[in-house]
């Protein structure tokens, strides 16, 4: 078999975690693939695998050129596809990277529909809320909330993010509700974040822009568990209302300071600067932009914003 072949088997054992799963995938013999990888290890004089009984696992080596394989598979197939009549019908593996609460809360629905509507297209999400290599990781969109780091990239805007500062009513009926940013250092505060240190949250009204370092007495790297401390009653939060909206809603947080807003943050899909932008590509970005927008589904029957944040 070619390199390009066994790197395709090699991928989906990856994936299948095992050779028969990849054997009935691609539609070979177990033993094919057993021999295309063996081929592929003997080729790089490298083992790719670990091998036991009952499941089949990368080795450390193995890991990195799985994602070096997805990657150049991804610039084959996108090739191809700009050469071919094939580049106007969707079709093909899409592979997106995108935060874990807004994947969870707001791309499962879309995805399922966008599935429905494409059949040929093959979607794989992989969710984390940390920043991946666009390139080396495989991925043809990437989802981005706020200031986007990574300026080699395309981006587009497809919607606003806003964010309240809320708690549960027995907190607020415990400590009271905070009057102006200031007062937060004096509250009991539940922040995003990978290290337990001091965050500093801005706010701005029509006369004033205000940061405050606010100590954080619960420090987590994902919203969901912070709303869920928030509605326990364990503090006052600052979330994007895609994952507050329901509670607001349902009166089990309260908004605070009301007046005060922080500055909203736009939602962006981003890939890499190909020539030619796929018709899988360009379908989804449009499909979730006409899903959210300026004044997405979530934020429906929440009190308007300042004009400060508007």
């Amino acid at each position: 078999m070619d390199r390009l072949t066994n790197m395709r088997v090699f991928t989906q054992v990856v994936e299948s975690r095992s050779f028969t799963g990849a054997a009935e995938k691609l539609g070979m013999t177990r033993a094919g693939v057993s021999k295309s990888v063996l081929q592929l290890e003997k080729q790089l004089g490298a083992r790719l695998l670990n091998r036991t009984t009952r499941r089949v696992s990368p080795t450390e080596v193995g890991l990195a050129y799985h994602d070096r394989c997805v990657a150049i598979l991804a610039d084959v197939e996108e090739a191809e596809l700009a050469v071919s009549s094939l580049h106007d019908e969707p079709r093909g593996r899409l592979r997106i990277n995108a935060p874990m609460s807004f994947a969870m809360l707001h791309l499962a629905g879309p995805l399922s529909d966008f599935m429905e509507r494409y059949a040929e297209v093959k979607v794989q999400l992989i969710m984390n809320d940390r920043q991946v290599d666009m390139v080396d990781g495989g991925f043809d969109i990437g989802v981005r909330i706020g200031a986007l780091a990574d300026s080699s990239m395309i981006a587009r805007r497809i919607g606003v993010c806003h964010h309240a500062l809320a708690a549960s009513p027995d907190y607020v009926a415990a400590r009271g509700a905070p009057q102006h940013p200031d007062d937060l250092v004096d509250h009991t505060c539940l922040t995003y974040g990978h290290l337990a240190t001091d965050v500093r949250w801005r706010f701005k009204n029509e006369a004033e822009e205000v940061t405050v370092t606010v100590p954080g007495h619960l420090c987590v790297n994902n919203g969901d568990v912070l709303r869920d401390a928030a509605v326990r009653g364990r503090g006052i939060v600052l979330l994007p209302t895609f994952i507050s909206g329901d509670d607001l809603r349902a009166g089990k947080l309260v908004r605070l300071l009301p007046g005060w807003e922080r500055e909203p943050a736009d939602i962006s899909v981003i890939y890499p600067p190909h020539r030619y932008l796929s018709a899988k590509v360009r379908v989804f970005i449009d499909f979730l932009a006409q899903r959210f927008g300026d004044r997405p589904y979530w934020d429906e029957d929440l009190e308007p914003y300042s004009a400060a944040s508007s």
